[in-house]
C-alpha cells in the first residue's frame, strides 16, 4: 500500500510537471494576434485586418506603437537596412516586407537582426491572408519579435499614407484584451490543488484501513494468552475445522474461549492476519480483561448479523462439547435411524 501511494504521488507530480511545462510552452509559442491601426500626419486613422504568424512573441497588452519603414530589399531574404535614428535616439520601428523568394521565418529573423521591433509581411497580387509558419526549429528559437500578414491592398494603403517618411505611424493592437496567463495560471492552481487533495485522500484512507486492520486482528501478546493443548489419543477433540484433518498425537491445538479447538498452524494466521474471531461461531477470542476500548467499540461491527452468523449462540453447556462429542451424537442418531428404517 505504501508503494502504491508513493507511485501515485510520483505520477501526480510528473503529470503536474508535464502539464505545467506544456502550458507555458504553449504560452510562449502562441501566435501573435493583432490588428493594425494606422495614423497619418493629419492624425486620421484606418484599421487593417491581419493574420498573426505561428511563431514569434505575442504583442504586449497595450499594443506595439512604431514607425513603418519599407524593407530594403523588399523581400528581406538577405540582411536589410536598419531603421533610422529619430532625434538622436532610437525609436520603435516596424518593417513592411514583401512576400515570396524565401521563407517567412528568414524574413522576420532578418528584420529582427536589423533592429526592428515587429514585422508586417504583405501578399503579392492577392488580398488573401496566409498563416505564416516555419519548420526550422533552430530559426524559431532565435525569433523574438512579433509578425503579422496582410493583403496587398492593405500594404499599398500603408505605403501611400502611413509610412515614417510621410509622417505616419502604426499600432499593432492585440485582439485579446487579457493575456492568456490570466486564465491558465488559475487553471494550473486548481489542478495542483486537486492533485494534492487526491494524495491527502489516499494517505488518509491508507491510515484508516491500517488502523481498522489492527483493531480487527489479534496481536501477538493477545495470541500468547490463548491456551495451547498438546493432543493425545482419547481427547475430546478429533478434527480441525480449518484443514479438515484429524488430530494426531503431539499436535498443538489452540483452544479458543468458545471451546473450539484448531491446529495452531491453522488458526494462528487467521487470528493475526484476518480476524480475531472463531472461524466457526464468529465469537471474539480476545478475553474481556485484555480488550482495549478500541476493540470494544469495533466489536459491535464485527458481531453484526450476517449470513455466516450462527442461528444459535453457543451456550455454557454447548461450550463443553467438542467436535468428538458432536460426531458421537451424530453417529448415535444415525444408528437410531437405521433401527427404525432398516
Amino acid at each position: 500500500m505504501l508503494l502504491s501511494i508513493g507511485m501515485l504521488m510520483l505520477s501526480a507530480t510528473q503529470v503536474y510537471t508535464i502539464l505545467t511545462v506544456q502550458l507555458f510552452a504553449f504560452l510562449n509559442l502562441l501566435p501573435v494576434e493583432a490588428d493594425i491601426l494606422a495614423y497619418n500626419f493629419e492624425n486620421a486613422s484606418q484599421t487593417f485586418e491581419d493574420l498573426p504568424a505561428r511563431f514569434g512573441y505575442r504583442l504586449p497588452a497595450e499594443g506595439l506603437k512604431g514607425f513603418l519603414i519599407n524593407s530594403k530589399p523588399e523581400n528581406a531574404c538577405e540582411p536589410i537596412v536598419p531603421p533610422p535614428l529619430k532625434d538622436n535616439s532610437s525609436g520603435t520601428f516596424i518593417v513592411l516586407i514583401r512576400r515570396l523568394d524565401c521563407n517567412f521565418d528568414i524574413k522576420v529573423l532578418n528584420a529582427q537582426r536589423a533592429g526592428y521591433k515587429a514585422a508586417i509581411v504583405h501578399n503579392v497580387d492577392s488580398d488573401d491572408l496566409i498563416s505564416m509558419g516555419s519548420n526550422d526549429i533552430d530559426i524559431l528559437k532565435k525569433i523574438d519579435i512579433p509578425s503579422v500578414f496582410i493583403g496587398e491592398s492593405s500594404a499599398n494603403s500603408l505605403k501611400d499614407e502611413f509610412t515614417y517618411e510621410k509622417g505616419g505611424h502604426v499600432i499593432l493592437v492585440p485582439e485579446l484584451s487579457l493575456p492568456l496567463e490570466y486564465y491558465l495560471i488559475p487553471f494550473l492552481i486548481i489542478v495542483g490543488i486537486c492533485l494534492i487533495l487526491i494524495v491527502i485522500f489516499m494517505i488518509t484512507k491508507f491510515v484508516q484501513d491500517r488502523h481498522r486492520n489492527r483493531r480487527n486482528r489479534l496481536r501477538k501478546d493477545q495470541l500468547k494468552k490463548l491456551p495451547v493443548h498438546k493432543f493425545k489419543k482419547g481427547d475430546e477433540y478429533d478434527v480441525c475445522a480449518i484443514c479438515l484433518e484429524e488430530y494426531e498425537d503431539g499436535d498443538k491445538l489452540r483452544i479458543l474461549p468458545c471451546s473450539h479447538a484448531y491446529h495452531c498452524k491453522c488458526v494462528d494466521p487467521w487470528l493475526t492476519k484476518t480476524k480475531k474471531t472463531c472461524p466457526v461461531c464468529k465469537q471474539k477470542v480476545v478475553p474481556s480483561q485484555g480488550d482495549s476500548d478500541s476493540d470494544t467499540d469495533s466489536s459491535q461491527e464485527e458481531n453484526q448479523v450476517s449470513e455466516h452468523t450462527p442461528l444459535l449462540p453457543p451456550s455454557a453447556s454447548a461450550r463443553t462439547q467438542s467436535f468428538g462429542s458432536l460426531s458421537e451424537s451424530h453417529s448415535h442418531h444415525m444408528t437410531e435411524w437405521l433401527v427404525y428404517f432398516p
